[in-house]
């Protein structure tokens, strides 16, 4: 059975930072591997993406220069640093995985919250 779980969300005073972690357990092998958000009465939004074979990165504009994503394959994770946080990137995170074989896995959320 395959499971993410993310974990690194909190409360944070505008201009400081996280570090977002989602850990995928379980019988696949991923494609891409993303990050998104969803604001109370929003959208979600793609915020960052990870493809597995060529390492390349995606980022939505409102958070390119501020967010990287990355990973470590040893634990099968993958992380989305985030700096110079805003009170606009206050959202739900959640942590998608699309494996090779097509389908799409989703994590349970970490909340965001960056406010003084």
């Amino acid at each position: 059975q395959v499971q993410l779980v993310e974990s690194g969300g909190g409360l944070v005073q505008p201009g400081g930072s996280l570090r977002l972690s989602c850990a995928a357990s379980g019988p696949f092998s991923a494609y891409v591997m993303r990050w998104y958000r969803q604001a109370p009465g929003k959208e979600r939004e793609l915020v960052a993406s990870i493809f597995s074979a060529s390492g390349s990165t995606n980022y939505a504009d409102s958070v390119k220069g501020r967010f990287t994503i990355s990973r470590d394959d040893a634990k099968n994770t993958v992380y989305l640093q985030m700096n110079s946080l805003k009170p606009e990137d206050t959202a739900m995170y959640y942590c998608n995985a699309v494996a090779n074989y097509g389908r799409a896995y989703w994590g349970q959320g970490t909340q965001v919250t960056v406010s003084s």
